[in-house]
């Protein structure tokens, strides 16, 4: 069986140690990661530039439909991936080593958090790191200054209201609202 290097165990969910022989190899690719914002997050682009720079972060082509208004802020971003019309607005951040999703349609507000990673309760593992994807499906729209937590998915036309902390997955056509989330109502 071939070992699975860091960025696949990191992935697969697996505890990652800050002393892993490997972790330089996240190292390097979040120093990348702050090249890239440092150009897109201090001085103005044009849409298409802003795109460019996006998908130069992700490593991926993103849509012509996509649209961001900067700052933004990753801690890695090869593992963000974007639908067609999704629009994310000022100051978000993603931590995205265990995957975020957004499909097609999404909304973003400003200052909202995609935090796909956690630690140890353990005091003496807390320094290492444990990842777990998020995914946002079609049409969804996360409030303002909200916070999605590791391992979350926000369902199909969902609603997560402003500044609520979202800990488990969100049904389709819900609101949810406080901290943690809960359902206030049904979209009909």
């Amino acid at each position: 069986m071939e070992a699975r290097d860091i960025f696949e165990r990191d992935k697969l969910g697996e505890e990652i140690s800050h002393q892993d022989p490997e972790y330089h190899k996240i190292r390097e690719m979040i120093d990348e990661a702050q090249r890239i914002l440092f150009e897109l997050n201090n001085k103005y682009h044009e849409e298409p530039e802003v795109r460019r720079l996006f998908s130069q972060l992700t490593g991926i082509e993103v849509e012509k439909t996509f649209r961001l208004r900067p700052p933004f802020y990753t801690d890695f971003g090869k593992n963000i991936r974007i639908g067609k019309n999704v629009f994310i607005n000022h100051c978000c951040t993603f931590m995205d080593r265990g995957g975020i999703t957004l499909e097609d349609g999404v909304l973003i507000g400003p200052k909202v958090n995609l935090i796909t990673i956690n630690h140890p309760l353990e005091p003496h593992r807390r320094h290492s790191t444990i990842s777990s994807p998020i995914l946002i499906k079609k049409n969804a729209w996360v409030g303002v200054a909200a916070t999605i937590m590791p391992g979350v998915t926000i369902g199909e036309n969902a609603v997560v209201a402003a500044g609520a902390v979202v800990t488990k997955d969100v049904l389709p056509n819900t609101v949810v609202a406080g901290v943690p989330a809960k359902v206030i109502k049904m979209i009909e």
